[in-house]
C-alpha cells in the first residue's frame, strides 16, 4: 500500500504551569468554543478570558505534578502503535496531531506532507464520535486542506469511532475486573462508568451520537465482563448553566451511596489516555464526594495508556482501514444544525467543582461583560448563550 501514515489526534493540554495560559488562549480562540459577532475580536476575547483563568488553572495542575501527561502518554502510544506496525511489515509512521497545544495537527499535516505520505489513516484517540472532539478535530484538518490543497496526501481515510472493536472491549473488560477483584466484597461491587458530557443540544439539535455510543459501549463492556455486578452510567465535567447528559457523575456517586452501595469501581468511559480529568477530578474530586457519601470503596479503573491489547487494537484498526474504501472526512463532519460549542474539558479552564462553575463563570461575564457591550451592542449573557 505504499508510504502508510497515521494521524493520531487527541485535545492537548499545558505541560507545564507556564503553557496553561497559552493554552486557554488558543482553546477559547476557538469560534466554535465561543462565537462573537465580529471575528475581529476573537483573540483579544480570548487574551482577556485566559488571563483571568490561568492562575485557578494553574493551581489544578499543580495537584497532578504541573502539568498535563497527555502529551507523554499520546507519544507513548504513537511509538507503541508504529512499532507493532513494522513489525508486522508496515512500512509506517505514526503522528499526533493536538487541537490546542503541542505538537499542532496543523504541523503534524506539514510533517505528513514532507514525508512523502502516500496513505494517511486519521485516527481519533476517542473511542466514541462526538462533535466537540473528533468532529472538531476533523473539521480543523478539512479546513486545512481546503485552504491549502497540497497538504492533502493522495489517498486517505478516516475512522470515524471504534469502540465496538472486541480488542477494546476485552481490554476494559480485563482492567475492570482486577479492579473489581480487588474490593472487599467482589460480588457486591458496583462498576460505576464515567462518561464525559456534552450539552444536550448537541445531541437533540445537531445530531451528535455521542450519547447513544456511550449507552451501547457500556453494555458491550458489561457484556464482554461476563460478571453480575450491577452498574450505571454517569457524565462527567459540566461547565456553564445550560443543561448537559445527566445524570451528572457528583449526583449519581451521592444516589448510589443512598442506596446502601460501598464499593465503587469507577470506569472513566470516554477517555483512553490518563489526563487531568482522570487524575484530577475523578482521583481527587470525586473520590472525596464518594468517600463522605459513606463510600469505603473507591477503586479508579487506570486509562488504557499503552496496554498491549489496546495498542494491537489501533493496528488492526489501520490495517482494516487502509484496506478498506475511503471514508472521506466530510461524510463525517456535517451537523443537523450549527449550534454553539463548548469546551470539551472544563478542567483546562480551572473549573474545579459546582461553586467554581457559577462563580467563575460569573466573575469573568462581569470581567468582560462592558468591553463585549461596547463593541458589540450585546450583553455578555447573549454571547455566553445564556439568554
Amino acid at each position: 500500500m505504499g508510504r502508510l501514515g497515521v494521524l493520531l489526534l487527541n485535545l492537548g493540554g499545558p505541560e507545564q504551569l507556564s503553557d496553561v495560559r497559552p493554552f486557554l488562549f488558543n482553546l477559547f480562540s476557538d469560534p466554535e468554543i465561543i462565537r462573537i459577532p465580529i471575528a475581529a475580536l476573537q483573540k483579544p476575547l480570548a487574551w482577556i478570558i485566559s488571563t483571568s483563568r490561568a492562575k485557578k488553572s494553574q493551581a489544578n495542575y499543580e495537584k497532578i505534578g504541573g502539568g498535563s501527561p497527555l502529551r507523554r502518554i499520546t507519544e507513548e502510544q504513537a511509538r507503541a502503535l508504529e512499532n507493532q506496525l513494522r513489525s508486522q511489515g508496515e512500512d509506517a509512521k505514526v503522528y499526533i496531531g493536538m487541537r490546542y497545544w503541542h505538537p499542532f495537527t496543523e504541523d503534524a499535516l506539514a510533517q505528513i506532507k514532507q514525508d512523502g505520505v502516500e496513505q494517511l489513516v486519521i485516527l481519533p484517540l476517542y473511542p466514541q464520535f462526538s462533535i466537540s472532539t473528533s468532529g472538531s478535530s476533523f473539521r480543523l484538518i478539512e479546513k486545512i486542506w481546503k485552504e491549502n490543497p497540497q497538504l492533502q496526501p493522495p489517498k486517505y481515510t478516516v475512522i470515524a469511532d471504534w469502540y465496538q472493536e472486541p480488542g477494546y472491549l476485552n481490554a476494559m473488560s480485563a482492567m475492570i475486573a482486577a479492579e473489581i477483584d480487588k474490593c472487599p466484597n467482589p460480588d457486591r461491587a458496583h462498576v460505576f462508568f464515567s462518561a464525559h458530557g456534552v450539552p444536550v443540544s448537541y445531541i437533540q439539535e445537531a445530531g451528535d451520537p455521542y450519547q447513544a455510543e456511550i449507552e451501547d459501549c457500556t453494555k458491550l463492556i458489561m457484556q464482554t465482563l461476563g460478571r453480575k455486578n450491577e452498574h450505571s452510567l454517569a457524565y462527567q465535567s459540566k461547565v456553564g448553566p445550560v443543561e448537559w447528559l445527566q445524570p451528572y457523575t457528583e449526583d449519581a456517586i451521592v444516589a448510589l451511596a443512598a442506596q446502601g452501595v460501598d464499593e465503587l469501581v469507577v470506569v472513566p468511559i470516554s477517555f483512553v489516555s490518563e489526563h487531568i480529568e482522570t487524575l484530577e477530578e475523578i482521583d481527587i474530586e470525586y473520590r472525596e464526594i464518594a468517600e463522605e457519601a459513606g463510600v469505603h470503596t473507591f477503586n479508579r479503573v487506570p486509562a488504557l495508556d499503552t496496554n498491549p491489547i489496546f495498542i494491537q487494537t489501533l493496528v488492526d484498526l489501520v490495517l482494516r482501514a487502509a484496506a478498506a474504501p475511503s471514508l472521506d472526512i466530510d461524510r463525517v463532519t456535517q451537523m443537523k444544525k450549527k449550534i454553539k460549542m463548548y469546551p470539551q474539558e472544563k478542567w483546562e479552564m480551572g473549573l474545579t467543582n459546582a461553586a467554581e462553575v457559577w462563580n467563575g463563570r460569573l466573575a469573568m461575564l462581569g470581567f468582560i461583560g462592558v468591553i463585549v457591550e461596547i463593541f458589540t451592542g450585546r450583553g455578555p449573557l447573549h454571547l455566553f448563550g445564556i439568554l
